[in-house]
């Protein structure tokens, strides 16, 4: 049931990549006065990414409420039985180059939100404008809405339907903010530069009900450096943040227009090994390995090998497929379902990636330290990744400033934000538990 409608506006903060730990340092040492003021002033607690830990899925499952078996999105790179090829949404530049460089970017920002994902998902966007909201999204690459945007760039004519505020890069602007170039010096931080002048803009304007502000550059870094090491960018992120404050005419006038969300669509561990998941099946025909970060999907296009194929994967990883209707899971010489109690939220995790149309025949959940090279060859050996069911890749800090409810997932957020404003949420949405 939704809840007591609020009468302040919301603001859904989405720090890619950001780990419990981390966010937690930068509190408790004053390294990011904007997060501190807000951890002040709300509620924290770690809650639990989807699975795969991987950034398109996460990204959905933020903004639908709902686990890959309803949003339909089941990695950074799947193969799509339809039209017999592979899906790319960006693992590495190698990768998009090896799957097709036109078709990846068309996949990456028009198709996943214009055909891939699922029609039964309803995103926060969607359900806020049709209650007569006004919904605002910033580069987040799940965005699909009901108002028909025309991309902003010389000599691209495709549309794109996303929310009413609807700002993503320089490719799709609803609104002449003048924010600068967003992918100038990606390494310098210019995407959140981009999200962050904005986002000022919104704010200043008082321009929205609802905004999901989404920060990747801490992902990026995290990435190179490993997730411990990526101070400087999350003070940008920081920063970011508090120009949303500084606009709204500082911390008590912030508090006093907006309820906010603060989070990370998932973990991440450091990378000590590279391994090839393709090797596996070297030579079988009607087998497709998909692998990046830490998942990998195999698909049997022959048709009921799933256990021969479970087989042949290392021991250390973990490797999930349905059997006779029910999920197995399997690690070396290790079978039975109470492998996935080993991981948060395990067994609905994996039952809900294993039950989306999209996904494999088999799921991997790679070992602690070890990650999949993507179709490009490219890793990130010595730095950090994710996508597992591991704690470390699954774990999210989320904090909430003037919200009723407590998630413990990342598919709790859009029902939370729902009930904030008094409207319905979907049918597949979970009961929401109510804080303390």
């Amino acid at each position: 049931m939704p809840g007591t409608k609020s009468d302040k506006k919301l603001i859904l903060v989405v720090i890619d990549g950001l780990t419990p730990a981390m966010f937690e340092q930068a509190v408790e040492s004053g390294r990011a006065p904007a997060l501190s003021f807000l951890a002040e002033h709300g509620t924290y607690r770690r809650a639990v990414s989807t699975f795969p830990s991987l950034t398109p899925v996460c990204l959905s499952s933020i903004v639908t409420g709902a686990h890959p078996n309803i949003h339909h999105i089941p990695h950074l790179v799947w193969y799509h039985r339809g039209e017999r090829r592979v899906v790319e949404y960006g693992s590495s530049f190698g990768a998009i180059v090896a799957a097709g460089t036109r078709r990846s970017i068309l996949d990456t920002i028009l198709y996943m939100n214009e055909r891939h994902l699922g029609p039964d998902a309803v995103t926060v966007y969607e359900a806020l404008e049709d209650a007569g909201l006004v919904a605002a999204a910033v580069n987040i690459t799940c965005y699909r809405g009901r108002t028909r945007h025309r991309a902003t760039l010389p000599g691209v004519t495709r549309a794109a339907y996303g929310p009413r505020r609807f700002i993503f890069y320089n490719l799709f602007e609803s609104d002449a903010t003048g924010a600068p170039l967003s992918v100038r010096r990606r390494s310098a931080g210019t995407v959140d530069g981009y999200a962050a002048a904005v986002g000022r803009w919104l704010v200043t304007r008082d321009g929205f009900d609802c905004l999901v502000f989404y920060l990747s550059d801490y992902d990026y870094a995290s990435h190179a450096h490993g997730p411990d090491a990526a101070h400087e960018e999350l003070e940008r992120s920081d920063r970011a943040v508090g120009g949303l404050i500084e606009a709204a005419g500082g911390f008590d006038a912030f508090l006093e227009r907006y309820a906010v969300v603060l989070c990370s669509d998932h973990g991440q561990t450091r990378v000590e090994r590279a391994v090839r998941l393709q090797d596996s099946f070297a030579g079988i025909p009607g087998v497709v390995v998909t692998a990046s970060n830490r998942a990998g999907m195999v698909y049997d296009l022959h048709g009921g090998r799933a256990r021969e194929l479970a087989e042949r994967i290392a021991g250390e990883h973990l490797v999930l497929f349905r059997e006779n209707g029910e999920v197995v899971a399997r690690r070396g010489g290790d079978e039975g379902i109470e492998l996935l109690d080993e991981h948060p939220q395990g067994r609905e995790r994996a039952a809900a990636a294993l039950a989306n149309p999209n996904a494999g025949e088999l799921i991997v959940s790679a070992a602690e330290g070890a990650e999949f090279v993507d179709l490009g060859g490219r890793h990130h050996l010595g730095g950090g990744s994710h996508g597992s069911l591991c704690a470390g890749d699954s774990e999210v800090p989320v904090l909430t400033v003037g919200l009723e409810g407590e998630p413990r997932s990342i598919v709790d957020l859009a029902p939370l934000a729902l009930a904030h404003f008094g409207v319905e949420p979907p049918p597949y949405a979970r009961p929401l538990a109510r804080a303390a």
